[in-house]
């Protein structure tokens, strides 16, 4: 009922722990908070959180509009309604180095197990699009230091994400990863590699954990899960993937009102009443009511009516 029951500092420690295990670990991105009940549901080892979702459940493109707060806010929402650890895509930091030393203690207020700090030009762009600038070494690097002298929780997992293979190719942004490990970062997020050798080579250089991005519709083929994991792979990301079937089937059943004036086609595509409340946990509210309320006052009546005679 209401809120995770795992601490945020429980969280940090388990997602730590896991990464040590050798296996690959998916984290579905969450649009929202039920969204991510429903990908601990469904035995996922993570929740991730998408700077591109966030910009578009707003309305906006991902091209750096949103804000510190807004980011924040949103991944603290989605935080504590799970058991599960919770990455957050934290853009550029919101800024340079002082701005991501406070970008660090807000998302680490806000609940999460980890977050990543990307090496593009404020303000950055989507990392599958053409046209990126990133930052100098000393400005990549400086983030990085930042993040993770700002932290408190020393479980707080700070990675860094470089966008550098679309710019200068693969070398340069193995070269990068290497200099950001240095730099105190935790893992690595190598954004837009072209196939599973480039994913091989980046782990190979590396001693740190290796995460991929698997969302459509951008350079990298969508990898199987074994696939990853056989390149050796430690994270898998599917950022975008569940706002975009919510959004098509919220098209198709807008198309079919229009056309056939009712969503009686649609029900069957529909989420139950049901299956809701029970992601809700409906039941346990209920309890909780009756447990709170369901009480009578005779007895406290009687009590002091005898006080009085």
């Amino acid at each position: 009922m209401l809120y995770s029951t795992t601490t945020p500092a429980a969280k940090r420690a388990t997602f730590r722990e896991r990464l040590r295990s050798g296996e690959l670990l998916q984290l579905p991105g969450a649009f929202n908070p039920l969204a991510a009940r429903l990908i601990q549901d469904k035995g996922f080892d993570g929740v991730y959180v998408s700077g591109a979702v966030v910009a578009a459940d707003l309305g906006l493109p991902d091209v750096g509009l949103t804000t510190l707060t807004e980011v924040a806010t949103r991944a603290g929402q989605i935080a504590r309604m799970t058991d599960l650890p919770t990455l957050v895509d934290a853009d550029t930091g919101f800024g340079e180095a002082m701005n991501v030393a406070r970008t660090v203690q807000t998302m680490e207020d806000a609940g999460v197990a980890g977050l990543h700090i990307e090496d593009q030009v404020n303000p950055k762009r989507c990392g599958h699009l053409d046209g990126k600038q990133v930052v100098d070494d000393t400005t990549a690097l400086q983030r990085i230091r930042a993040a993770v002298t700002a932290r408190r929780d020393e479980n707080l997992l700070v990675m860094a994400r470089t966008d550098i293979r679309a710019v200068a190719g693969l070398d340069a942004a193995i070269d990068r990863a290497r200099a950001l490990v240095d730099a105190g970062a935790d893992a690595i997020f190598p954004e837009a590699m072209r196939d599973l050798g480039e994913f091989e080579a980046m782990k190979n250089a590396l001693d740190v954990p290796v995460l991929a991005n698997m969302t459509e519709f951008g350079k990298s083929e969508l990898f199987t899960a074994r696939q990853l994991a056989d390149a050796g792979i430690d994270l898998v990301i599917y950022p975008v993937s569940l706002l975009r079937l919510a959004m098509g089937a919220a098209e198709r059943g807008l198309d079919a009102l229009r056309a056939e004036g009712s969503l009686a086609s649609q029900v069957e595509h529909m989420q139950t009443r049901a299956r809701l409340y029970e992601l809700v946990d409906y039941a346990a509210y209920g309890t909780f009511d009756a447990g709170v309320f369901d009480f009578s006052l005779d007895d406290n009546l009687h009590h002091g009516a005898k006080e009085h005679r």
